[in-house]
């Protein structure tokens, strides 16, 4: 959707919100277990274990893609043949939300565009996210313009709409809805790049927050109260120690510490945190992030490796 004005964001707001009632009352039809499967925890650190940042939110037969960072497709095949998730099988990804732009949550967006429509999805794919989405959806579009070229007018049978994108705009507060899900963006602490977003799902069964990359955040502090599930970025305070002063500015004001973190869960209360995008450098073993925070919450933490399942 385009930019709205402060009228508009609360009519949104509003029917976010008695979505959200209805969901509650359970006057919604849709009473399916909400399954989490991580699809990427990396970082931009090619670890060949670690795909990039990707997370499947699936609710009734439906997958809700967080980030689209690099092998998201095949980890998501991965997933449903290893499980049997039948919304993760290639064809079946349909929708993608972006936290931010950076690259390492985007390198799999082309993949997500392109692949499931070779394997037979019919329908464009959603994206949403934040202001130059649309920019970057168009762009990849014109450089895959000949493969789709080909694919479309060649003797591969092929349909002529799955290629196609539905990009929307969101801004902080209800950025999608539908009978399984709520969602809300909150804009995140990012360093300089002003809009980079968590995401909040209530789903029937649960509530669930995606931090993306931030440093600790007042929002999303707010956000993740009492939620069922959190899952957010973290650096050791160890590792963080043996950067030089440039790396250790940078990743003091674009990511989250280990302690800063474990004070966040301690205030908010989630059922349980998920570390995702874990930063760690130089010999210190990525468990290290684990313990530092274990040792400063009662909150049940995991350390989250790609194709974990949460439920």
């Amino acid at each position: 959707m385009a930019h709205v004005g402060g009228d508009m964001r609360k009519i949104l707001n509003f029917i976010g919100g008695l979505f959200l009632s209805l969901l509650v009352m359970g006057t919604t039809l849709v009473h399916a277990e909400t399954v989490v499967v991580l699809l990427g925890t990396g970082t931009p650190n090619p670890k060949p274990d670690r795909m990039g940042a990707a997370i499947a939110i699936v609710v009734n037969g439906t997958a809700y893609i967080i980030d689209a960072g690099t092998g998201v497709v095949r980890r998501a095949q991965q997933a449903f043949i290893e499980t049997g998730i039948q919304a993760l099988d290639a064809e079946n990804l349909g929708m993608v939300f972006l936290t931010h732009l950076h690259s390492d949550h985007t390198l799999g967006l082309a993949d997500l565009i392109l692949t499931p429509w070779v394997m037979g999805r019919e329908a464009p794919l959603k994206i949403i996210g934040p202001p130059g989405v649309r920019s970057l959806a168009s762009n990849l579009l014109e450089a895959y313009s000949e493969d789709i070229r080909i694919r479309v007018e060649g003797t591969q049978p092929q349909n002529t709409t799955g290629w196609q994108v539905d990009v929307n705009v969101v801004w902080p507060g209800f950025a999608f809805g539908d009978a399984n899900v709520r969602v809300e963006a909150i804009r995140a602490c990012h360093g300089e790049i002003i809009n980079s977003y968590a995401y909040k799902f209530t789903t029937p069964d649960k509530v669930i927050l995606i931090s993306g990359d931030t440093t600790w955040c007042p929002a999303i502090e707010e956000a993740a109260m009492g939620v069922d599930i959190l899952l957010h970025e973290a650096y050791s305070v160890k590792g963080f120690k043996t950067l030089g002063e440039q790396w250790a500015l940078y990743h003091s004001t674009h990511h989250t510490s280990a302690s800063d973190l474990a004070g966040l869960v301690n205030r908010a209360q989630p059922g349980q945190l998920i570390l995702y995008h874990q930063i760690s450098w130089g010999n210190v073993p990525p468990e290290q992030i684990l313990d530092e925070i274990e040792a400063l919450t009662d909150v049940p933490v995991s350390y989250g490796r790609d194709l974990d399942i949460y439920r």
